[in-house]
This record gives C-alpha cells, structure tokens and sequence, in this order.
C-alpha cells in the first residue's frame, strides 16, 4: 500500500494523463484537510476519485491553524454539547486510531484570576473531560497558586490565585493533510497538487466535470465527473462563481496570526489557556519552540497570502505579556504565519444544516459544496459532503469507512516507537532523529532510513536547519509531492517559522536536495532559491505595516511561485 501513496514526479505524470482519460464518480475541488479528507472518505466507500489542489496541499488554512486538535472549550460556554461531543470524538479516533503518529496529548493550565472561576472553569472541564470519555488522556486537576507557579515559573505571582490543568492534543496540520491525501492516493484516489480548476463542464443544468490548468506544465484539460465536490474553504464563493450560480451559503474570512518563540524564552512545563477580551490565547509547546495565538481579525484581501500586520504581532505580545514576568518582545520572535478561517454567514433556509459549524449544500445538480467547521471535525466534514455525493450517484455507495481506516504510517506504530533504540542501533542514526522522524513519518521513517543506508550523507542534519536531516527535503520531493522550495520550508518541514532566519540559510541546500527527483537545472535551482528569499523578505517588509492594507501591499510585492507555467 505504501508505493502506491508515494506522491512523486512519476506518479504526479501518470496521474494526469489519467485525470484527462477517466471519468471519475467524485472529483474534489480543494487540497486542505476536507479535501484530502473527502477524497479518502470517497476511496473508502470503493468510489473513483481524483483530487485537484490549485497550489499546495494544505497551502491555505490547512497549514496555518493553531495546531490543535481539541473539542472547543469555549464551545461549552455557548452550550453547544453537540458540537464538543464530536470533536472530542474525532479527538479520541485521531490519538488512539488514525494517526497515532502524527497527534499527540498537550497539557494546557488555565490561570484563575479570580476565585469564583475555580467552580466555574472546574465544572466545565470536568464536563469537558465526561464528553470526551477516556481517551488515553489524564483528566483535569486543580491547582494552588504555588502549585501552578512549580510548573508555570514564568508567570506574574499576581496574575493567578491558583489554576485548572487538562489535556488536549496537538498535530501538525500541514503533514496530517498531506498524509490523508498520501492515504487516497493509496486506495486508489488519483491525486494532483498544481492543477487549478478554471471552470465547470456542464450539460443543461446539471455539472459533469471541471475544466483545469496544470500550473506546472501549462496545458489545460477537462476532467469528467459524476459528482464535483467543492472543498475550497476560504476560497468556495471564488469556484461558485465560476459556475455561475449564487451559493447557498457565503463564506467570509476571518485571519489569525501566530507567534514563534524559542522554548527557553518561557519557563513553562505545560501549554497556557489565557482568556481575552476578544477570543483565547493558546501558548502551545512545539519542539524547541511555543507557538502564542492566536487573533481574530475579518480580512477581505489576499486569501492566498494572508499578510500579519505590526499590529497583529503587539496584539498577541500585549496579551500574553499580561501574565509572564519577564515580557517577551519583538526580538524574541522565530517565526510569524497567519491564517484565513472560513466562517460560514448569510445561510438560508435549503441549506442542509449539520451543525452549527459546517455545511453541506448542493447549489446546482452534481455539485456539493462543504464549508466552515474546524480542523478537528475534518473527517465528520468530508463524510457529510462524500454522503450528499453520493445521493446524486445513481446506485448504491457504502458508507464511509475512514473511523476504521488508519493514515498510512499509523499502522504498526506503537510497535516501532517501542523499538527505536533498536532501529536507531540498526539504522546508526541517533535515536532523538529516529523520535522525530517516527513523530512525522510513522511507519514510513523506514523508507527514509533506506535512502539515507543508500546515500549516509542525507542522515546528514539540513546547513540551517539542524532540527531536520537531509533526507526529509529529498523525501519530500520524491515521496510526499513537494514541486517548489516553499513546499518544503514551509509545509512539509516548519523551518520557515522556526529559524531565526525564517529558513534563508537551508534555502539552497534545499532546493539542491529537490533537484536530482524533480530533475532541476540550475536555473531553476536559482529560481526556486530567489523566488523563496522575495517571499521571506515581503513577509518580514510586511509585519512591519502598521494595518492590514499596507500589509497586504507588502506581502504582494514578492512573485508567486504559483504563477502559471509558460
């Protein structure tokens, strides 16, 4: 199974002479989280699928979220039970079933600031833990104040009068999504990232098909379809216009930004839950860093490149600033990224209503649109817009199958964690290395340990980026569908938010690595470097704006790899 969820130049070229030859009974619009997802979810029920993803997968809001994976305390408050319930389950599937590797337990301490909130906050962590059942994860405890301070020295002594701890989970966002879409393509879901939809096949009424560009190679092509699934987030009013059809539902953007600091900057052995007038502020462990966000900001320019004004960035410090004792400030900050959520607004009476947080409508016959909900509930998402499809197939489909369907690298997990020492000792790579890449890769890290027995200098660390070997950038290419630089420094790595440098100096030692699988010149090597040191330079140029605007400006004035071939 695993060869076949090798996404490489190979495949990426015999799947499009595929996607111009077959009709498929889904074709799905989108490569975040719901769209990898929906075309899992169609490959499970033994449908033919095909995956299109205009730039890179998880390149939106998929790679940008606060990384958790969580049911939503603030959801209690408004006493939606319904919606904690199911995400706390999909919590429960992602730790223990689908991707053990790749999702992890996270403790959070809530700091009381008063003593009334200890009743509050404890019953509803108490009802919080209930609804998520037992998970593998420890339920909440209380604290004193000298107990949080053991364990949280970085905060003010005044800003608490004792605290509340309780465990979520965290994930990598960008290469859980590029998983699911690896698990597709291994159950036979045909998969194409740099393929844009510029428009829809229609007869009569009814949508047969889109019409699409290969961003790398320039042509373009139809691709016939029984059903369309559009799974574009902030982007689905965008393809509802090129149907032509007004949507049932809007989706507007909301941005939020987040902070990259280095670990040793917060004396803090557990993750922070601080309230704000406006929304939370997580401080989430992350490797050798925190991650502090995040902020909730409409935005109607850019979708592609959300830019994170000066703004942006004194809002988080200011608020988490309020608590610890020694502040942090703009010179300890690695790494910044702002992402676009899609709120769903403007719904009306015939749109079937699932939840309170997503969507599922069909605006015209043959297409499905899916929007809003959360990271976490990607799987009951995709499910619902899979099931809509499905309605319109004129046969019998099974129901999903992916609550029993591990991602590949999950299977035999547990078992290889167990022996690292092991495989470390085998592989001569040091054991902390064979940790992180089992964390990433799973079952798969055997296939990079191969490469590197094949060619020892890829067990190499990456100049610049010393947290990530030589042989993750070349897998990336080969095995994980990577087409440019940026795929790799910010996707399928993090180095361009957890450097100092925002990843300048690995750049090039990148962009070599791609070269040999993805058949590079040096041209274009060059390309692939510039292209990647204007887009670093703009982000930085632009979280000096004093507003979105100026921002937006800023971040736009760097060229966009994505801009179509010849």
């Amino acid at each position: 199974m695993h060869d076949r969820s090798r996404l490489g130049p190979e495949q990426r070229r015999r799947d499009l002479s595929r996607l111009e030859s077959e009709v498929f009974d889904v074709v799905v619009i989108g490569g975040g989280t719901v769209g990898t997802g929906s075309a899992l979810d169609a490959a499970t029920r033994g449908l033919s699928v095909a995956l299109l993803e205009a730039r890179d997968f998880a390149s939106g809001t998929s790679s940008r979220s606060s990384k958790l994976v969580h049911g939503g305390l603030r959801y209690l408050e408004q006493k939606d039970f319904g919606l904690v319930r199911e995400a706390l389950r999909e919590r429960s599937l992602l730790l223990n079933t689908l991707a053990p590797h790749l999702v992890s337990p996270v403790p959070f301490m809530v700091p009381l600031s008063e003593w009334w909130q200890r009743f509050y906050i404890g019953a509803g962590l108490a009802l919080y833990d209930t609804l998520g059942g037992h998970q593998g994860l420890k339920r909440h405890r209380h604290l004193t104040r000298r107990g949080a301070l053991k364990i949280a020295p970085a905060l003010r002594k005044d800003a608490l009068v004792g605290a509340i701890q309780y465990y979520d989970a965290k994930v990598d966002d960008a290469r859980h999504t590029l998983t699911v879409a690896r698990t597709a393509a291994a159950l036979g879901a045909v998969v194409a990232s740099n393929a844009r939809v510029t428009g829809f096949l229609r007869e009569g009424e009814r949508v047969t098909g889109v019409r699409v560009r290969d961003m790398a190679g320039g042509h373009e092509f139809d691709v016939r379809a029984r059903e369309v699934v559009n799974a574009t987030g902030v982007w689905t009013d965008d393809v509802q216009h090129l149907v032509g059809e007004r949507g049932k539902f809007q989706v507007r953007a909301s941005k939020g930004i987040h902070l990259v600091v280095p670990k040793d900057r917060l004396q803090l052995d557990t993750g922070l839950i601080l309230r704000t007038e406006k929304s939370v502020l997580f401080v989430i462990p992350w490797g050798r860093h925190w991650i502090v966000g995040t902020t909730d900001t409409d935005w109607n320019l850019d979708k592609a490149h959300p830019a994170a004004s000066a703004s942006d960035i004194d809002y988080v410090l200011e608020h988490v600033n309020a608590v610890l004792n020694q502040p942090l400030t703009r010179e300890d900050v690695e790494g910044v990224y702002a992402g676009l959520r899609p709120l769903l607004t403007g719904e009306s009476e015939s749109t079937s209503k699932l939840s309170r947080e997503h969507m599922v409508a069909v605006p015209v016959p043959g297409l499905v649109a899916v929007a809003g909900g959360k990271y976490t509930t990607y799987r009951v998402m995709a499910r619902d817009a899979i099931d809509a499809a499905a309605r319109g197939l004129d046969r019998h489909v099974p129901p999903s199958a992916t609550h029993v369907t591990p991602l590949v690298g999950a299977d035999g997990f547990q078992a290889l964690w167990n022996r690292r020492g092991r495989v470390a000792a085998d592989s001569g790579v040091h054991v902390a290395r064979v940790e992180h890449l089992l964390r990433r890769y799973g079952t798969m890290t055997e296939e990079l340990l191969e490469l590197i027995h094949e060619d020892p200098t890829l067990g190499k660390p990456l100049p610049g980026a010393d947290d990530y070997l030589a042989v993750e950038v070349r897998y990336a290419a080969s095995h994980e569908g990577a087409l440019h630089l940026d795929d790799v420094l910010t996707r399928r790595t993090r180095i361009s938010i957890e450097t100092w440098d925002r990843g300048l100096e690995a750049a090039e030692p990148a962009a070599r690595l791609m070269a040999e699988p993805l058949g590079w010149d040096e041209d274009t090597i060059e390309r692939e470097v510039s292209l990647y040191r204007e887009r670093v330079a703009a982000e930085r140029r632009s979280q000096e704006q004093p507003d979105d605007r100026a921002a937006d400006l800023e971040r736009l004035s760097a060229p966009d790899v994505f801009s179509p071939a010849g």
